[in-house]
């Protein structure tokens, strides 16, 4: 293939054909990963009225698209019907329909490694395949959450081993997203956009790029500042949430409940804000970002002491709601094996259908391994699939009164908690869901 070189009018003017297009809303977004990030992003600029490709190597989610039909439940089901409709929106799994793109974001998975170092191996998919395609006048985002220095160290040198240069024929930054699943409130229009490039101009182009579809757009000076400003948002979190397992911990070991504890706390009007423990972190982003920034750290000679400390804390509570139910079948004369157990709730967090890292997995196999009959309900996963099999969601109240022991996993709001604790013989609640309820029957974390 013949090396791309830039037209006369993006060489005389670096940008100016593409920041044309933006400005008119005639240029043509594509996005690389359509999942919980991608989507909902490619949605957004669908409805700024700019046409939109997604492209995905998951041909089910492609044909979904194409057929009009949301699988994310933060996104609009009858508007992105109706963008498929009109054309704003189209899905592809044919990565060569970026030669005809004028932008691109990677919006595509960073798993750890079961070494706790990252798994760079999708970012590097997605950036040959735009390397392949890349052309002279087209914009490269990554959204993807990932190490300080990625898009320096890793992408740009896949872009330019065709000839093109960064800032001269094509323009790079990163992103980071910043998506909440669940959230009723914020979502990713109204979700300010931090935006680094490697050069000026890339990041003066991004900027513009996403005010067409975002509310609020803030620039840093560097792809490296954009890249550390998501890794220190998931570590407070990450971090806080830590302090407040281990203070479930010490807690539990004095006979002090935890959440008046909080609660109490949460009334100073300053220098406090209010963190909950629960059954372990979920999701694609807490429980694993703050490690890509102890992975840095450590090629960088230091150590992320709090990281390393918060991540083992919060990896124990799963453990510490086994070692809970074990001991409250024990105080009314039942082992755990050959008992019944039934969770509330597998998905990560409350009102979401994802069930990536949750820790509602390590629940259930740390108790089917002390022999326990482990089912569930979550009216968001209706099914779970395992290595060992699939589960079916269970109707709440049968299940409860079945059960020899509840565990509230997942703090889901449609949940009918007050029928739970009529139904339920023993709660063990992880989530302080039951909060208000007075019986002898709960346990709480």
């Amino acid at each position: 293939m013949a090396i791309p070189t830039a037209s006369p009018a993006s060489a005389a003017v670096p940008g100016a054909a593409l920041t044309g297009k933006i400005k008119d809303r005639t240029a043509r977004v594509g996005v690389i990963g359509l999942g919980y990030v991608g989507l909902p992003l490619a949605v957004e600029f669908a409805r700024a009225g700019f046409a939109v490709t997604g492209i995905d190597s998951d041909k089910q989610k492609v044909e979904s698209i194409q057929q009009g039909r949301c699988y994310v439940e933060d996104v609009d089901g009858d508007l992105l019907d109706s963008l498929v409709r009109d054309g704003h929106l189209k899905a592809t799994s044919e990565y060569a329909v970026i030669e005809q793109l004028d932008t691109i974001n990677l919006c595509v998975p960073t798993p750890l490694r079961k070494t706790k170092d990252p798994d760079m191996s999708y970012v590097v998919a997605a950036s040959e395949a735009a390397a392949l395609h890349l052309h002279p006048e087209m914009l490269v985002i990554l959204e993807s959450t990932t190490y300080p220095g990625t898009t320096q160290e890793l992408i740009l040198p896949l872009l330019e081993r065709g000839g093109l240069r960064e800032g001269r024929d094509f323009f790079l930054c990163f992103s980071p997203e910043r998506v909440d699943p669940g959230n009723p409130r914020y979502h990713t229009r109204n979700i300010p956009k931090v935006v680094g490039g490697i050069s000026a101009q890339s990041t003066e182009i991004a900027v513009l790029f996403y005010s067409q579809a975002i509310d609020k757009v803030i620039p840093v000076s560097s792809a490296e500042v954009a890249e550390m400003v998501k890794l220190l948002e998931n570590t407070f979190r990450m971090i806080n949430i830590g302090l407040a397992n281990e203070m479930a911990l010490l807690c539990d070991r004095m006979g002090i409940n935890v959440w008046e504890v909080i609660d109490a706390a949460s009334t100073k009007p300053f220098g406090f804000m209010p963190f909950y423990p629960g059954p372990g972190l979920g999701g694609h982003c807490i429980p694993i970002d703050p490690f890509y920034l102890s992975w840095k750290s450590k090629q960088a000679g230091a150590e992320a002491r709090f990281i390393e400390l918060a991540g083992q804390i919060n990896g124990q509570m799963p453990m510490f709601v086994a070692d809970k139910v074990q001991a409250a079948l024990n105080d009314r004369s039942k082992p755990v094996k050959g008992s019944r157990v039934h969770l509330i709730g597998v998905a990560y967090k409350r009102n979401v259908e994802d069930t990536r890292e949750s820790p509602a997995l390590d629940i259930m196999a740390l108790l089917e391994k002390r022999g326990a009959q482990v089912s569930y309900t979550d009216p968001h996963v209706p099914q779970l699939r395992r290595d060992g099999g699939c589960l079916t969601s269970q109707p709440l109240e049968e299940a409860a009164a079945r059960a020899d022991c509840v565990v509230v996993v997942t703090d889901h709001t449609d949940i009918n908690y007050a029928g739970l604790v009529e139904a339920a013989n023993l709660i063990v609640d992880a989530r302080n869901a039951l909060k208000g309820f007075v019986s002898p029957n709960i346990v709480r974390l």
